[in-house]
């Protein structure tokens, strides 16, 4: 996919992670697409207060709706965008479902697990690596992350 394409999807994942905000949840959307029709497979976001469950992060969601939808647990190839750059848990599912590329908006230097923290996809125990491509609307989706926290103090 092309630099218009990974705009108008993360565009996508941050209207997710605004009604994540507008539920009272962190501020985390998650768009999964085949890139090989540009088809979106499943859009959702952060819900681990409603759902009342410490794993329902966007990205593991997305996941789960996508492979319910294809009837596989195996995403082979598909590409993940998300605004906030993956924690630990979530990039160890990424791997786990054989996620083709992913895409993300803002480092999260605390919590992130891609490029900060223990880079999860470097280590030598990590099956599968997606591609990664990190920044795509960061200065947005931190922007809101800081409204969202800022509000809350």
């Amino acid at each position: 996919m092309d630099a218009a394409f990974d705009l108008e999807m993360m565009r996508r994942a941050m209207a997710q992670a605004q009604a994540a905000a507008g539920a009272g949840e962190t501020p985390v959307g998650a768009v999964l697409v085949d890139p090989a029709t540009g088809t979106v497979i499943a859009e959702t976001h952060n819900q681990p207060i409603g759902l009342h469950d410490p794993t329902a992060h966007a990205e593991v969601l997305v996941m789960r709706a996508a492979a319910q939808t294809l009837g596989n647990y195996r995403l082979t190839g598909l590409t993940l965008y998300v605004t906030l750059e993956p924690c630990a848990m979530c990039a160890g599912a990424i791997s786990h479902a054989r996620i083709g590329r992913l895409v993300y908006g803002a480092a999260d230097e605390k919590g992130g697990a891609v490029a900060h923290g223990p880079r999860f996809f470097e280590q030598p125990t990590c099956h599968s690596r997606p591609s990664v491509t990190a920044g795509v609307l960061a200065e947005d989706s931190a922007a809101l992350l800081r409204g969202f926290f800022r509000s809350r103090r």
